[in-house]
């Protein structure tokens, strides 16, 4: 390996050329959603009300790989492949043996890994002759990443943003806008799904969803798209660790863990599925970890049932971890992990025992992200600062036992918009929301009657 090489670059002709589909790789992964009012196993009819048939079959689909749309990988041009790093600096100041390595998703022009499923879709829409797409968004970055997809092909878009990110970052508002879009602030007085919740001013991911899927549904022209949870979301976003795959070959390194924040799951199903394809196939004992916040634990904290992926029941009931569809989180400043459920996948494979699911609180995450930013300069999204202080973890207990620990994280976004919590963390002001385990039980006593239980 070159001495002291900081940056492993790929150029435009290694983009993959197609999406690495996780379905077959995990046995029970087929467990079917359900409709939400029959309650009986969910086909193609039951999502083409609001989806194209391109995307219902890659959800779907038993293929090992997808391919790529050739317009797809033309637009994935303008900001990848993205980056990989090796975080010298951080080493050193965290006086470990381990090697540390970050891929960095800010580089794109929302500013994080969200245009990679945001492109596919809008793309796909495009080609189905869908004029306009709805979606909710929590701290803004699949918002802005799908406002953006939609400039390129022509797609108008509205953009129901949760209330408490709303309100903390009125950036992400202005650049949704900028790419053209209409945001509304959740719950809003638009739908119904949003008049019923209006007792939680603070909304969530769940409540803006609902919103979206109600005015998706209302109009032929008009389809929804997800930024997160469902199979073919965390699909377009595995050209994260192909890449890397291809980055980590370049400075002869091997990681030992590999660490992903997770909130719906997109972020860390793109670093983490391919790594864990080659990991199976080719024997090695790569550890995962899932890394989500203290104030909204579902894959620590919540139970493996069929829920709905809303708050007001009108999506499929899915296979996952979940702390209730009724559940509103507390407003920690990381909007995009603020999500009662979790992608069926990522659940499987926390159920299975091949990922492990770590919780942090908002005030040790944002240390870890003081210390990454002091010393590697980038300043990280809420987010991914959950990862960051499991990676500090993961570096002290190299230094305890003397190992030369190999460390590989996603800086899935940069944190740009969201300086209102820095500076609240700087003057000593950061809350610490505790989870409410009482509203949490009452949430997941109140799960869908009358669906299969899972094992």
């Amino acid at each position: 390996m070159p001495a002291q090489q900081t940056k492993f670059l790929l150029s435009e002709d290694a983009i993959p050329t197609h999406w690495v589909n996780m379905n077959p790789d995990i046995p029970g992964a087929q467990i079917p959603p359900l409709n939400p009012q029959t309650k009986e196993p969910a086909g193609p009819a039951d999502l083409g009300a609001i989806f194209p048939m391109e995307l219902i079959l890659q959800e779907v689909s038993p293929e090992p790989l997808i391919e790529i749309p050739e317009g797809v990988r033309e637009a994935y041009k303008l900001w990848r492949p993205t980056p990989l790093y090796r975080a010298r600096r951080l080493e050193q100041a965290l006086g470990t043996p381990a090697r540390i390595y970050y891929k960095y998703e800010g580089v794109s022009p929302a500013g994080s890994h969200k245009p990679n499923s945001a492109v596919p879709q809008a793309y796909a829409n495009k080609q189905a002759g869908i004029d306009k797409l709805v979606t909710e968004t929590g701290a803004g970055q699949w918002g802005s990443s799908l406002a953006f997809a939609c400039s390129l092909f022509g797609l108008d878009l509205e953009v129901f943003m949760v209330g408490s990110s709303y309100d903390q970052k009125p950036y992400r508002r202005s650049m949704m806008e900028t790419w053209g879009a209409t945001v509304h602030r959740s719950p809003s007085d638009r739908t119904q799904s949003g008049l019923s919740n209006a007792s939680h001013p603070t909304g969530s991911l769940g409540i803006a969803i609902s919103e979206a899927v109600e005015i998706a549904a209302q109009s032929a022209d008009t389809n929804y798209a997800l930024g997160s949870v469902l199979n073919h979301v965390l699909l377009h976003q595995t050209v994260i660790g192909q890449e890397t795959i291809a980055q980590m070959a370049l400075a002869e390194d091997e990681p030992d863990v590999v660490i992903a924040c997770v909130g719906g799951g997109s972020n860390f199903g793109g670093l983490v599925f391919p790594w864990l394809r080659r990991a199976t196939q080719e024997g090695h004992a790569t550890r995962f970890v899932a890394a989500e916040p203290a104030a909204c634990p579902t894959l620590t904290k919540g139970v493996y049932a069929y829920d709905y992926g809303d708050t007001a029941g009108l999506t499929p009931l899915m296979p996952m971890y979940t702390l209730g569809h009724d559940f509103v989180p507390p407003p920690v400043h990381a909007g995009g992990l603020r999500y009662h459920g979790d992608s069926p996948l990522v659940s499987r494979l926390v159920k299975e025992g091949r990922i492990e699911a770590r919780a942090y609180r908002q005030s040790d995450a944002f240390a870890a992200a003081m210390t990454f930013a002091r010393t590697e300069g980038l300043i990280p999204a809420p987010e991914p600062t959950h990862a960051l202080r499991a990676v500090v973890e993961e570096a002290e207990a190299a230094k305890e036992a003397g190992e030369e620990r190999v460390i590989l994280f996603g800086l899935c976004g940069h944190g740009h918009f969201d300086l209102a919590a820095y500076d609240a963390y700087l003057r000593g002001e950061l809350e610490d929301p505790e989870f409410d385990e009482a509203d949490a039980r009452r949430a997941i006593d109140a799960l869908p009657d009358g669906v299969p239980l899972l094992a």
